[in-house]
């Protein structure tokens, strides 16, 4: 059995996963994990999909190019990977929210702090709030809210990692909390 790694992104609306999934119906592809959102009006759908090892992956690939014309996504794209890890992926452990006032450098800095911890980060989604319904747009009433699913390491408990992340959040100028799933 082959795996591959399949991505989406376009313009919401209605009919781009029965329509992407049909493509992979036709091909014999079973859909494994997927991932999908909406992303300030783009659809986004990420799949991990295992087809049988005599598909032709040129031809799905042009399938899946000839939907995402006809659907006029911005990108589709189909890449092999390897075989998943034997045994059990690592189940995260703990949540991690961040909330501050909208700025650059916020993700980059948590997942620094986080990477240096030797902490994983297995699901990461943020947002962007405007507090104000009336906001000219100027963003300087912006929240800034990113929630993140973590597995911390042998050894390192909740309370460590929040002392970890002390500087970042001084630096940054969030809020950060920790709690275990």
């Amino acid at each position: 059995m082959a795996h591959l790694a399949l991505s989406a992104i376009g313009r919401d609306h209605p009919g781009i996963v029965a329509t992407v999934t049909q493509v992979l119906l036709d091909k014999d592809v079973n859909i494994e994990d997927s991932q999908m959102t909406i992303l300030r009006g783009r659809f986004t759908m990420m799949l991990i999909v295992s087809a049988p090892d005599e598909m032709d992956s040129e031809a799905l690939r042009a399938a899946l190019e000839d939907a995402a014309d006809e659907l006029n996504l911005d990108a589709v794209s189909v890449d092999e990977v390897d075989e998943p890890p034997l045994g059990r992926p690592s189940e995260p452990s703990h949540t991690v929210t961040v909330y501050g006032v909208d700025h650059p450098g916020i993700v980059h800095a948590v997942a620094a702090a986080l990477a240096g911890a030797e902490v994983n980060i297995t699901d990461l989604n943020t947002r962007l709030v405007s507090e104000d319904p009336g906001d000219n747009g100027d963003g300087a009433d912006d929240l800034y809210a990113m929630m993140l699913e973590v597995v911390l390491p042998p050894g390192l408990s909740a309370g460590a990692l929040e002392t970890l992340l002390e500087a970042t959040r001084r630096e940054q100028g969030v809020e950060i909390s920790i709690r275990e799933l």
